[in-house]
């Protein structure tokens, strides 16, 4: 059998970058660095920008970085393997359900923005690095880190249909799930109530 289209393969990739992906880094960085659990505090959201009102820059681009880098690595090592865009676009989505849904924290995790960032980078750069720019944008402007991040992701389908065709089905699924994520802080948009960094 073609180790390129094995099953048995793919389906270990899947489960490896979803338990990868279930690895809560703001959690993990904040422990070490004898912070509060930014579960706990904040918005309650295990990501870069809660770490950001817990601890400040240093441990929120650390987060970042060991986020972004869990999406990126099994993309990475998919598209190494010379599996096609379906299997990396698979690989990438179980990454970020693992951020979103980890094993490791009893299912309750974060948005996977900067997961799906990682993962993006390593199957769609130029699509993904003019949504990062968009996000840098946005959030220069309005300082509110859920506006830049849901109207970055909804960008993606647009931006990758154009430039990325063949990663669009990827940026659509990513979008859905990264905006149902941020069904709270949308409903407090509505309500005035959203607050910025």
């Amino acid at each position: 059998m073609d180790v390129h289209s094995n099953p048995i393969l793919i389906v270990m990739l899947c489960i490896a970058a979803y338990l990868v992906g279930s690895v809560l880094f703001a959690v993990v960085v904040c422990r070490y660095l004898k912070l509060p659990d930014p579960r706990a505090l904040g918005s309650g959201n295990p990501g870069a920008t809660n770490v950001y009102r817990v601890g400040g820059w240093e441990p929120a681009a650390i987060t970042l970085g060991l986020d972004a880098l869990k999406g990126w690595v099994p993309v990475w090592l998919a598209h190494l393997a010379d599996f096609s865009i379906l299997v990396q676009a698979m690989v990438a989505l179980c990454a970020v359900t693992g951020h979103m849904i980890p094993a490791f924290f009893r299912f309750k995790g974060g948005k996977g923005v900067a997961t799906a960032l990682g993962a993006g980078l390593a199957l769609a750069p130029l699509t993904t690095l003019i949504m990062a720019a968009l996000w840098l944008v946005i959030m220069w402007r309005w300082r509110i880190s859920a506006v830049a991040s849901i109207i970055a992701i909804v960008s993606g389908p647009v931006i990758s249909a154009l430039l990325e065709p063949e990663t669009l089905p990827l940026f659509g699924l990513l979008a859905l799930l990264i905006v149902v994520r941020h069904r709270n802080n949308l409903i407090r948009l509505a309500q005035g109530r959203e607050t910025g960094l």
